[in-house]
């Protein structure tokens, strides 16, 4: 998961692009990176850590020019340690373009070869973005005219050419040197993607961006999701084209988006994603009330923030008292996507502390938004048991995670998921509670399509197993989590000679 921004403005778009990137911080806190183009110059800074960390005065100085695209980056593919992976990505032919990437490519081994052996592009990180990057430079290259120039048939060509080649989930925003920005959506719209306007003096300006909520804090007017296929280019005059480039293309957003990934300020495909956690906490209430109709549930304890929304609409249904059990430290990073479970645990104590007096003899419910691997619930669980409580039950707003996500979530080893092999007891006596529910996945899909019944299908591969790109084997599973492990004990390496080189200096 990450964040993307694409801006054509009418003044200086640095700070635009900023403001953006600190909005959409919740999509990916691993690097960021902003690139602007003044003339047919482009402006590039990125790096490892958070958007206030990378940016400074003097790089946002540097960064002139009246359209830029912009990235906050969430390790799936490749290393997430390097900072040459940190995006936007960079070519210079045969045409200048800057490239960011939401998603996950899941023929990226195979393209590498084709640029290699056919197409003669060097792709120089394990990045799957810079392999889309390069693909995307080719077909521009193969579409253009013969003195390389584009128009914006060629250019629709060339996406329609990515599509064909690339398989898996892309949300894209990339700039065209003397062109444009161009922004386009895979043909399955897994990841999100949406266009706003903004009306000046001196003209239309247009922002692209991930999630509405970026549109409504800058000031810009929701115009449309990017449809499922279809590409967006906007050239530097302002002028906006739009066509479906894809074969055949459905939508089937990821549903984890309505769980967890999402702001629950933003809209994306037509649907508020704060009304579709309400829901979720309804059906779960229905489903209480059906398994365990005699529950002694006291109160009802949200675990901060997502699953809020949940929490509260399921106490509302059962009649029963809701209260903050735990105040969140905001200045720790998300335990979800922190390396290694030593780390998280640890962390969870850090980001989270018990309110004493809302468990103390009190059988507690506690709601989440989803059980990924197990560690965090854990600890809260005994944290809510030291806290004073009588019993501790737990409830997740989405169904068990079993199978890996391949489009771009950073759950991709079987044996991480702790639903995995297990059956619901089992996992109960794994995370230490007295008893747990979970959501069903049809009454999941149901919540999220009580908002938009147009929406027919969705992408719940990491509940059910069902990739809906077709490509997805055992073999490549097994290849996926490998790659994995052995990038896990990179890391573990890499802590130990950190706690070495400490100690050596205390």
């Amino acid at each position: 998961m990450c964040g993307i921004l694409g801006l054509i403005a009418q003044t200086e778009a640095n700070q635009v692009l900023y403001d953006g990137l600190l909005v959409l911080q919740h999509r990916g806190q691993d690097a960021a990176g902003i690139a602007t183009i003044d003339g047919n110059t482009f402006h590039l800074h990125k790096g490892n850590g958070l958007v206030r960390d990378v940016f400074r005065t003097r790089n946002m100085r540097a960064l002139r020019g009246n359209a830029g695209i912009a990235h906050v980056r969430y390790p799936t593919a490749g290393s997430a340690v390097d900072h040459n992976e940190a995006q936007p990505f960079y070519v210079n032919s045969p045409f200048g373009i800057v490239l960011g990437h939401n998603g996950n490519l899941t023929n990226t081994e195979q393209l590498q070869q084709e640029l290699f052996l056919e197409d003669r592009r060097h792709v120089n990180t394990h990045s799957d973005s810079e392999v889309l990057l390069n693909v995307l430079a080719h077909e521009l290259q193969a579409h253009s005219t013969m003195r390389y120039r584009l128009d914006i048939k060629n250019i629709f060509d060339a996406v329609s050419g990515v599509h064909r080649r690339c398989h898996g989930a892309y949300a894209v925003v990339a700039m065209i040197a003397g062109y444009g920005l161009l922004a386009f959506r895979d043909a399955y719209g897994i990841r999100p993607l949406v266009i706003g306007t903004h009306q000046t003096e001196k003209g239309t300006e247009y922002l692209i961006a991930s999630e509405s909520v970026a549109l409504d804090t800058l000031g810009f007017k929701f115009l449309r999701d990017i449809a499922p296929g279809e590409a967006v280019f906007i050239d530097f005059d302002g002028n906006f084209h739009s066509k479906q480039c894809a074969e055949n293309p459905t939508l089937n957003p990821c549903i984890f988006e309505y769980v967890y990934l999402a702001r629950p300020d933003s809209v994306i495909n037509g649907i508020s994603v704060y009304e579709t956690r309400l829901h979720m906490g309804e059906r779960l209430a229905d489903k209480i009330t059906r398994v365990w109709p005699q529950h002694d549930i006291d109160v009802v304890i949200p675990i901060p923030d997502s699953s809020r929304p949940s929490a509260l609409q399921l106490a509302n249904h059962l009649g029963i008292p809701f209260r903050e059990g735990f105040v969140k430290n905001r200045y720790i990073g998300r335990t979800f996507i922190m390396p290694g479970q030593e780390m998280r645990k640890k962390s969870v104590r850090q980001k989270l502390n018990a309110i004493s007096m809302e468990f103390k003899n009190k059988n507690v419910l506690l709601v989440d938004d989803s059980i990924v691997r197990g560690t965090t619930s854990r600890e809260i669980v005994q944290m809510a048991r030291d806290a004073g409580a009588r019993k501790v039950y737990f409830a997740s707003a989405a169904p068990p995670v079993r199978f890996p996500n391949v489009y771009g979530i950073d759950m991709p080893s079987r044996r991480e998921l702790i639903a995995t092999g297990r059956s619901d007891d089992e996992i109960c006596r794994e995370i230490g509670a007295d008893k747990l529910i979970y959501q069903d996945l049809d009454d999941l899909k149901a919540a999220v399509r009580k908002v938009n019944p147009a929406i027919k299908y969705f992408d719940a591969s990491c509940f059910d197993g069902d990739y809906i790109t077709g490509d997805i084997t055992p073999e490549y599973l097994d290849e996926i989590e490998a790659a994995r492990e052995n990038g896990n004990a990179n890391k573990e390496d890499d802590a130990a000679q950190l706690d070495l080189d400490l100690a050596a200096n205390e």
